[in-house]
């Protein structure tokens, strides 16, 4: 593949390791060739880093596939999911989920990254509901001034909520931070 034919989403296969291209910038100086910068992230680690490859460079494009998948259930340090288009049944260890089992919920709908049939990594969605299970009370006064108080939610995550959060109340949480948006009525 040459470096024209880079585009955002698509993964290239560098010093053995698979990253996906978040953003390129083509550069055509006054003088000397062409070349771009890419910013990458490794799937695996979701270290980012920035290369330069010149006009002349070839890369090794690696397919990468999404579908769309939902957790079953739990099983020892494996989870099973459902292809959503085909209703084949997956299980993807816990190693491979990384940070995502902390807001992981039955019946959740994720995107998986495949290669070859081979999960590399899931992307959750951007916001879950979540009952808090464990908190101190919240006591009447308490209002949403910058206080906040550990609580933990129906997966066992533990996150910081104000404090005017009770047990049982339903939260928005942001599953990119682990941070608490709002309060919500189910």
């Amino acid at each position: 593949m040459s470096i024209n034919e880079i585009e955002s989403g698509i993964g290239l296969l560098i010093n053995d390791a698979i990253y996906v291209v978040l953003e390129y910038n083509h550069v055509k100086p006054g003088k000397g060739s062409a070349f771009v910068r890419v910013k990458l992230k490794n799937i695996k680690t979701q270290q980012v880093l920035e290369r330069t490859f010149r006009s002349a460079d070839k890369l090794d494009d690696v397919p990468l596939e999404e579908k769309k998948m939902q957790n079953l259930y739990r099983s020892g340090d494996s989870y099973h999911f459902m292809d959503c288009a085909t209703y084949e049944q997956m299980v993807i260890p816990e190693g491979v989920l990384g940070d995502a089992v902390k807001f992981l919920q039955d019946n959740l709908e994720i995107v998986a990254v495949c290669h070859h049939n081979q999960v590399l990594k899931v992307n959750l969605p951007t916001f879950i509901i979540a009952q808090i299970t464990q908190t101190e009370p919240g006591f009447k006064g308490d209002s949403s001034r910058s206080g906040t108080k550990p609580a933990v939610i129906d997966t066992g995550a533990s996150i910081q909520v104000p404090l005017f959060i009770n047990m049982g109340d339903w939260i928005k949480i942001d599953t990119r931070s682990g941070g608490y948006v709002e309060r919500v009525q189910k």
